[in-house]
């Protein structure tokens, strides 16, 4: 099966470090990804020390898994560099899900925390990162070696398929 149908959000994690070369080929992955007008209006940040992963994992109650993730890449959109800004939403699922599947084809497992468009979220990591006002935070990409091995469900329902019209 494609990578597609094997990703699945993993949300506990082997106490073993990624090295910095798959980080890398995440990174690499998120940023091929399409965008409007070809902005690419992404940035990173890379989290990996234990005690800023325990204070994200503390920002809300679903943050959880970042405390124990090898390591956590937060999604941000610039808003400088984004020439259509009501589509940077859409720029950044674009990104996270191409690192998402980059994460699943190196054997990692992957959750996609959300954190934008929820206000008091995004204030916790902005402040706490130092993120510039013409910054997003989007989301927190939690990654690390799955701590066990799950079965993916195909989520497919014929029944929320139309052809030509609802």
């Amino acid at each position: 099966m494609s990578l597609i149908f094997k990703r699945k959000s993993v949300r506990s994690y082997r106490d073993e470090k990624v090295p910095d070369d798959i980080i890398e080929n995440l990174l690499k992955a998120g940023m091929q990804a399409p965008s409007s007008c070809n902005a690419q209006p992404w940035e990173f940040i890379v989290v990996s020390k234990p005690e800023d992963k325990l204070a994200i994992s503390r920002m809300h109650k679903f943050a959880k898994p970042a405390e124990k993730a090898s390591h956590l890449i937060i999604t941000i959109g610039n808003l400088n560099e984004a020439r259509v800004i009501g589509m940077i939403e859409q720029d950044l699922g674009a990104c996270n899900e191409n690192i998402l599947l980059q994460a699943t084809h190196e054997g990692l497992g992957a959750v996609w925390l959300g954190f934008h468009p929820i206000e008091d979220r995004t204030l916790k990591l902005k402040e706490y990162l130092n993120i510039p006002d013409h910054c997003i935070p989007f989301s927190v990409i939690c990654v690390g070696w799955p701590a066990h091995e799950s079965e993916v469900k195909l989520r497919y329902d014929a029944s929320k398929v139309h052809f030509d019209r609802y």
